[in-house]
C-alpha cells in the first residue's frame, strides 16, 4: 500500500519542502488553562483533500457537476483520487497526535467526512461509545461569498449521508449553526462559525468525562475564520494572510483559559476565552507538501477558490495576469 501510494503521489503532485509549524499567541494575565476545570482544551482543524471540481455560471449562480456526485448535490463532489491518498496519510498524522483526538466533527459536505473517515476508522475503537461517530455540524459547512440574495447549495442531511459512511456517523447529534441560504459576507461567516464554535465547545465542556482534544474538518474560508475566532485576532483587512488553509492540513490550538461571553464578543478575546495556534496548516506529513492554498480577496472571493469550480479559467486568467 505505501510504495503504491509514494508512487502516485510522485506522478501527481510535486514534492515540496514541509512548511514551518507557525505560532500565533496572545498574551492573558487571567487564569491559565491549569486552573480551571474546563474539558476541551486542545482543538486540531484541518481542511478537506483535493476534490473534483464543479462549475458555476457566475450570471446565474447556477451550480453544475463535472461528475457524479455521491449526494446528487452539484456543489458537493468527492475527493479526487489525490485528495483520497491524502486522506490517508492525513489519517496517519491524526492517530499519533499528543493529545489523542476524543471527539469529531465533521462540515456536512461529503468531501471533509470522506476526508476524515479514515482518521475516524483508525482511532474510533479506542473511544467511548457515544464519542465514536463523527458528529456532522453544518455550522462548520462551506462559504459560498454574497450573491444578492440567490439561494445558495445546501448539504445533504445527515440521513441521507448516513448510509455514504456506515457506521461512522453519529446520527444523534443535532447541529448548533449553518450558513445563511441566500449566501453570507466575510463578516457573517467569521460570525456564523464563532457561534458554532462557541455552541461545540460549550456542548463539549459540558459532557460528562467530556473530550479535551478535538478534531473539526472543514472548509478553506471556514478554517481561516476558525482560525481568526478561536485566537480573537481579527485583521482589519479580512483578506489579510494569516491563518493558513492547505488541502488536508492540520493545524492545532490550545485553550487559554475558559470565559463564557457572548459568541458575538469573540474579537480581540477569542471563542469561550481564547486559544493560542499552535501549528498553522501544518503540511508535514503530506508527502506533496503545501497545495491549493487560499485566501480571501472579497465578499465573492468564492469564484476565485483555486480548488474549486471553474479552475481552468481561474488558471488562465491567472497566467495572462503574470504576463502582464
Amino acid at each position: 500500500m505505501i510504495p503504491r501510494l509514494l508512487t502516485y503521489l510522485r506522478h501527481t503532485a510535486e514534492a515540496r519542502p514541509a512548511p514551518p509549524t507557525a505560532t500565533i499567541k496572545v498574551t492573558r494575565d487571567d487564569n491559565s488553562t491549569s486552573n480551571t476545570t474546563m474539558v476541551v482544551k486542545t482543538i486540531y482543524i484541518c481542511r478537506h483533500g483535493f476534490r473534483l471540481n464543479w462549475t458555476l455560471d457566475p450570471h446565474t449562480i447556477t451550480y453544475s457537476a463535472n461528475f457524479p456526485t455521491p449526494t446528487g448535490i452539484p456543489a458537493d463532489p468527492p475527493l479526487a483520487s489525490h485528495g483520497e491518498a491524502q486522506s490517508l496519510e492525513l489519517a496517519t498524522a491524526v492517530a499519533a497526535l499528543d493529545p489523542p483526538v476524543d471527539a469529531i466533527y465533521g462540515s456536512p459536505y461529503y468531501r471533509c467526512l470522506q476526508t476524515i473517515a479514515p482518521a475516524a476508522r483508525i482511532i474510533g475503537g479506542r473511544l467511548p461509545p457515544a464519542r465514536r461517530g463523527i458528529r456532522v455540524e453544518t455550522g462548520f459547512g462551506e462559504w459560498y461569498g454574497q450573491t444578492d440574495g440567490v439561494p445558495q447549495p445546501r448539504p445533504a442531511p445527515v440521513s441521507s449521508l448516513a448510509p455514504l459512511f456506515p457506521g461512522l456517523l453519529d446520527t444523534s447529534y443535532t447541529s448548533t449553526a449553518e450558513a445563511h441560504p441566500h449566501g453570507e459576507s466575510i463578516k457573517q461567516l467569521h460570525d456564523r462559525i464563532a457561534a458554532a464554535l462557541h455552541a461545540v465547545i460549550s456542548a463539549a465542556d459540558a459532557e460528562p468525562d467530556g473530550p479535551s482534544a478535538i478534531l473539526i474538518c472543514t472548509h478553506a474560508a471556514s478554517m481561516i475564520a476558525m482560525g481568526r475566532a478561536l485566537t480573537g485576532v481579527m485583521p482589519a483587512d479580512p483578506c489579510d494572510d494569516d491563518f493558513k488553509c492547505f488541502t488536508a492540513s492540520l493545524s492545532r490550538y490550545v485553550r487559554r483559559t475558559v470565559d463564557d461571553g457572548p459568541p458575538s464578543e469573540w474579537r480581540g478575546v477569542g471563542v469561550k476565552g481564547g486559544w493560542d495556534c499552535e501549528a498553522n496548516a501544518d503540511c508535514s506529513h503530506l508527502v506533496g507538501g503545501e497545495e491549493r492554498g487560499w485566501h480571501f480577496s472579497g465578499d465573492e472571493s468564492f469564484l476565485r477558490d483555486p480548488d474549486a469550480f471553474n479552475d481552468a479559467d481561474n488558471e488562465r486568467r491567472e497566467t495572462r495576469e503574470t504576463k502582464l
